[in-house]
């Protein structure tokens, strides 16, 4: 669930985000980038720990959101979710751009001529094309969020039945005298799962590809 919810959330921006990256030309473009990057070469624990400075229940956020509307993050599933998004949307925003970046400018040119806006040429011919991309994308980064440990400990901690992930799931079974059996046996479905997630995405990639004429 909280995979799920990660990637259902954080899809639509990874998109926004990676075409701009893609199509767009505009001052601090390489900061974005940056930042985008950003948790692919932090340690995990610290990602975390800055999602905890900034929307825990007296950062500038959390504050925001716990006054206003009675919403907490920290310690929670939905905290878990924003963790294991966090971590992935690097992922998404790399596998959509790539996907923009192959298709060709002048199909989107020509419709600009034709008088399609910017928004139009994306929904009628850029997303159509990079779909591929994108399921490929969604895939990965869900098959990414259930092996997150790092970021979702330090924000979420490690709960039973809230925020124990499956990764949790394993470091607490190996904390327990005799727990080696429970903590094989999750490992087993990590890799299981993990496996599942790839080849997944490998198989839809090629359909859409070829549904598209690639």
């Amino acid at each position: 669930m909280v995979a799920a919810w990660a990637v259902v959330c954080f899809l639509p921006p990874a998109v926004l985000v990676a075409w701009m990256l893609s199509r767009w030309r505009f001052p601090g473009r390489p900061v974005l980038q940056a930042l985008v990057h950003l948790p692919l070469v932090l340690p995990p624990v610290v990602t975390g720990w800055l999602l905890l400075l900034m929307f825990g229940i007296r950062g500038p956020f959390g504050a925001l959101l716990w006054e206003w509307f009675g919403i907490r993050l920290a310690f929670t599933t939905a905290g878990a979710a924003l963790a294991c998004g966090v971590m992935t949307f690097p992922i998404m925003v790399r596998s959509v751009r790539q996907a923009i970046d192959a298709i060709d400018p002048g199909l989107e040119q020509a419709a600009r001529t034709l008088g399609a806006g910017r928004l139009d040429r994306l929904f009628s011919i850029t997303l159509p094309l990079a779909a591929p991309g994108v399921v490929v994308g969604a895939a990965v980064a869900y098959a990414t969020c259930l092996g997150e440990f790092g970021a979702v400990i330090t924000f979420a901690a490690n709960i039973p039945g809230q925020t124990r992930t499956l990764p949790l799931a394993i470091f607490s079974a190996l904390q327990v005298p005799g727990g080696e059996m429970a903590a094989a046996k999750l490992s087993a479905l990590s890799l299981v799962l993990a496996l599942g997630g790839l080849l997944l995405s490998e198989w839809l990639g090629r359909r859409l590809n070829a549904a598209i004429g690639r």
